[in-house]
């Protein structure tokens, strides 16, 4: 085996770093935002508003994310509507998490207490303003080990985004790898390169936590 290949295209590969963090970091703020406002729907007092989001929930949860990558790349440029590959990977990496966000923070706010939101709704507060300033602060601190776990999934989840000929992590690998053939020296370098990302968010999650438990002791 040639392990100098991994120092020969470090370059290469610490792009495709780059553009994991890169997609992740976007897909990120797209599936928190996504993911409070569909929670919100799932617990609103209309009917209509909560199987909205029921279905937002139900449909991008239950179809594999690959396929959600492969219709926004392959199937909308049919329809006339053509995304850079990048963006196809953020959009449907951020939707398809998104849906794992709201199911999580719809627990926390099934675990606030209900006398709470009733206090803030007789204060005055608009249901909107109470959700936001009452109970999703308290729903989220709540979920914080499952939000953990969701990001980390969704960083592993990243990898697919190589199937549409993204250089990220993966893609870079199996590039230079067509070159070389040395794939196993690659593949380790990739997933080294994944643990870098995944063991130091495991890290924050586990710390924040802690100081939560803390916290409510």
């Amino acid at each position: 085996m040639n392990w100098n290949v991994l120092a020969e295209n470090a370059g290469m590969l610490l792009l495709g770093l780059v553009t994991t963090i890169e997609i992740s970091a976007l897909a990120l703020v797209i599936a928190l935002v996504v993911g409070v406002l569909v929670a919100v729907l799932r617990v609103a007092p209309s009917r209509a508003l909560r199987r909205a989001g029921t279905a937002y929930v139900e449909l991008f949860r239950n179809i594999p994310l690959l396929v959600q990558i492969f219709f926004l790349f392959f199937a909308l440029p049919s329809a006339g509507i053509t995304l850079p590959a990048f963006w196809c990977g953020v959009l449907a990496i951020g939707i398809y998490t998104a849906a794992f966000v709201a199911e999580a923070i719809r627990s926390g706010i099934s675990a606030v207490a209900h006398g709470q939101l009733e206090a803030a709704l007789a204060s005055g507060l608009p249901y909107p303003q109470a959700m936001r300033l009452v109970i999703l602060p308290q729903a989220i601190r709540l979920t914080i080990p499952p939000l953990g776990n969701t990001v980390l999934n969704m960083i592993k989840n990243t990898s697919l985004v190589s199937a549409i000929g993204i250089l990220d992590i993966l893609g870079t690998a199996n590039e230079i790898g067509a070159h070389t053939f040395a794939y196993i020296e690659l593949f380790v370098g990739a997933g080294i390169l994944y643990l870098a990302l995944t063991l130091p968010t495991a890290w924050v999650v586990n710390t924040l936590e802690r100081r939560l438990s803390l916290v409510r002791r």
